[in-house]
């Protein structure tokens, strides 16, 4: 798997990282938050030791997410690095891989820090995570990706357990308030992600 060597600060406590992966010929992004619990590391690929350490230095890592059966990426190497607990939905690590896996499902909340919201009909396991301060913010999986030639839009159906499906399930982000959206495929938006997602959603026949 590549090795990212920038990490860009989005905002105070909003970080993203990414890399080209000519193996699944996609750019891969992970994401960290900063909450009032610590640092919570999204879909994590690896990332240059210099840069780890300024994540360390704003906040201890509390938690490493993994929003989909596709997304393990380094996620061990930085379960071992920091000694932190893994957060999937038991789809995405039917064997139980880690021994710190703490499994999650749709409503229950990371930590009383991050809304879980199960995807349906996406791959195995997906899930989006939101977090509500400074006006919301989105962080998913696979079910809404934002790189060219597509633009911001859905998961094409065949990579899709079932699309129909899984755009049904979308609509349950429609009730948060949203002003940035964060992707493990694609560059973030940071404004007005409710009123995007809302247009679409409505795209849906």
């Amino acid at each position: 798997m590549p090795v990212a060597r920038d990490l860009t600060r989005l905002l105070p406590g909003l970080f993203v990282w990414q890399e080209y992966d000519s193996a699944v010929k996609a750019e891969l992004f992970s994401s960290a938050i900063v909450t009032s619990a610590g640092l919570y590391i999204v879909d994590p690929i690896p990332l240059v030791d210099k840069r780890v350490m300024e994540l360390m230095d704003v906040a201890p890592v509390s938690g490493v997410v993994v929003t989909n059966s596709n997304h393990l990426r380094a996620a061990s190497d930085y379960v071992n690095k920091f000694g932190a607990p893994v957060f999937a939905h038991a789809e995405s690590f039917p064997h139980k891989e880690f021994p710190c896996l703490i499994e999650i499902d749709d409503g229950q909340r990371i930590a009383n820090q991050f809304e879980v919201i199960t995807i349906d009909g996406a791959p195995p396991g997906e899930i989006a995570l939101y977090h509500s301060l400074d006006g919301g913010t989105l962080i998913v999986g696979d079910a809404l990706i934002n790189f060219e030639p597509y633009g911001f839009t859905f998961l094409p159906r065949k990579y899709c357990r079932n699309q129909k499906e899984m755009l049904r399930s979308l609509r349950k982000l429609l009730g948060l308030e949203v002003e940035r959206m964060l992707f493990a495929h694609g560059t973030p938006l940071l404004s007005g992600a409710s009123a995007r997602l809302r247009q679409l959603l409505d795209l849906d026949p």
